[in-house]
């Protein structure tokens, strides 16, 4: 068989390199137009229908900008380009097409997803510092460079999106200041109690704090004995909750409900800053100091707009609770204090000893992952009792939408996240001996025992035997003041407290 001329055999590897050559131009410069087009912020709006989206968007800072320069989706919502943009692009875009055809964007709970838990995964701290090269400008505050400074060295722990979630989204009610507003509510017309409530004997009673116009139920606790802890086959069980040791608990009043916002605001009001208190015009005066020093002005919006009322009070620090329960001790001439973890779990149980003070196994109410949502139950009997992940909407409830457990308290289980007075140890129940009587847990320790699990929680967490603690560090770390809030929590949305009241002399023991 005769052999091809080699130039022939030359002429055609030219032409297909050649046609390989623009066919790569040509796909590089429509790719490249493709990419462009389908990265315009009106793209995005095709897809991106929610209420708020592009209204906050176009009243942000980062829209109308002191420079004129307009920072558009991509440049926050995918990486830079080189630094994974184009797999972001696909693997966001493939989601949000996904989500635009097979989801009904009315069923979306929006307002859980404007969180820095939430942003986090669809924005990207890259893309901030990629712009915000120099984050000491002329115009910085001082009260700014303080907090910068924290950044730096705290990079590995912070994300822009920490302190200025609102620069993409404007959030009118969401503050970023001291809030020296916080809490002056007026108190015209309305009556105030002129003495506290007596107690004779071991009764629920009604407390009403003279000077205020407030009052709580508190629901009497008889003593007895009960298993502390959880056995090692109960599901979600944590290493923490064992040894089950069976203790003896003596006879308390505890707080029908967590500490309210209307509760804590009277304590507030009266012992705020520099101990100035508001009289029944509303109006702060110097008359009447208590000599109980109270919280400084909160930085931000401490109940999240969620509304105060008799939600549970949320983001103080346990000096703050603890502060609290000495205000009231004073004003009542009772001793309040927070719950042991023995009496909080005692209490919680309602005289039961499963998994929760209601029938059920964590493992039916839980709707975690695809099986999980699949299978688990829609209308569960836990939503008639607990405020947790399932029915929460991601923020607090007031006490009147669930039922009490057989003591006559209610949110033992969820809602908000409560203090007890224990240090914290994973070995603390390894450390009684059974029959013991009201173990106070150890004698020293570095976080606090928390407990009840949140509304941000799911079921196996909000277990009556379920531990928790305190989270110092975590829960101040975007705090900008120097020093640190003793009394507020910047980065903790979900923590609160109930009071126990002795039964004492002081409240009809005889």
């Amino acid at each position: 068989m005769p052999k091809k001329p080699v130039c022939i055999i030359k002429n055609k590897l030219f032409l297909l390199i050649l046609t390989s050559f623009v066919l790569g131009i040509l796909f590089a410069v429509f790719s490249g137009k493709g990419i462009h087009a389908t990265s315009s912020s009106g793209f995005c709006e095709i897809c991106h229908v929610h209420p708020h989206v592009f209204s906050s968007w176009k009243l942000s800072s980062h829209y109308v900008t002191k420079s004129g320069v307009r920072v558009e989706c991509v440049e926050c919502h995918l990486p830079p380009e080189g630094e994974g943009y184009l797999r972001e692009k696909v693997r966001l875009g493939v989601k949000d097409a996904w989500g635009y055809l097979t989801k009904d964007s009315s069923d979306f709970n929006w307002e859980a997803r404007r969180t820095v838990e939430k942003a986090q995964a669809f924005t990207y701290q890259q893309s901030c510092v990629k712009c915000h090269v120099n984050l000491y400008p002329l115009t910085l505050t001082k009260e700014g460079q303080d907090a910068h400074l924290y950044y730096d060295r705290k990079k590995d722990d912070l994300l822009c999106l920490n302190c200025h979630i609102d620069v993409g989204h404007f959030d009118p009610n969401r503050k970023h200041t001291q809030n020296t507003g916080f809490g002056l509510t007026s108190a015209a017309s309305r009556q105030l109690f002129p003495d506290s409530a007596v107690v004779n004997g071991l009764k629920s009673f009604t407390e009403t704090v003279p000077g205020t116009a407030i009052s709580f139920e508190m629901k009497a606790i008889a003593g007895g004995r009960f298993r502390m802890g959880s056995p090692e086959d109960e599901p979600f069980r944590n290493a923490d909750e064992g040894p089950v040791k069976e203790v003896q608990i003596s006879s308390f009043f505890m707080g029908e409900t967590e500490v309210t916002w209307d509760q804590y605001l009277a304590f507030y009001s009266a012992t705020a800053g520099e101990g100035r208190t508001t009289d029944t015009e509303g109006t702060r005066t110097m008359a009447d100091v208590d000599a109980i020093s109270g919280p400084t002005p909160p930085y931000g919006q401490p109940d999240q707009n969620w509304g105060m009322g008799s939600r549970p009070a949320i983001t103080m620090t346990f000096h703050a609770a603890e502060t609290y329960c000495k205000w009231l001790s004073a004003k009542t001439g009772k001793h309040y204090r927070l719950p042991t973890e023995a009496e909080w779990e005692y209490a919680a149980r309602g005289g039961t000893q499963t998994p929760y003070f209601f029938e059920g196994n964590p493992k039916s109410f839980i709707r975690k992952g695809f099986f999980g949502r699949l299978f688990g139950k829609e209308n569960d009997i836990i939503s008639k009792y607990v405020v947790y992940l399932g029915n929460s909407l991601s923020k607090t409830h007031t006490p009147d939408e669930v039922e009490a457990n057989p003591y006559g308290l209610k949110n033992m289980l969820g809602n908000g996240a409560e203090y007890c007075s224990d240090w914290y140890s994973p070995e603390a129940y390894g450390r009684l001996t059974n029959g013991i009587a009201d173990p106070k847990g150890p004698v020293s320790g570095e976080e606090r025992v928390v407990r009840g699990g949140s509304f941000k929680s799911e079921a196996g967490e909000v277990r009556c035997a379920a531990r928790d603690h305190t989270q110092t560090e975590a829960w101040l770390k975007t705090d900008p003041q120097m020093p640190k809030s003793i009394w507020w929590l910047s980065d903790c949305n979900h923590i609160t407290f109930r009071v126990v009241c002795d039964f004492d002399d002081k409240t009809g023991k005889h």
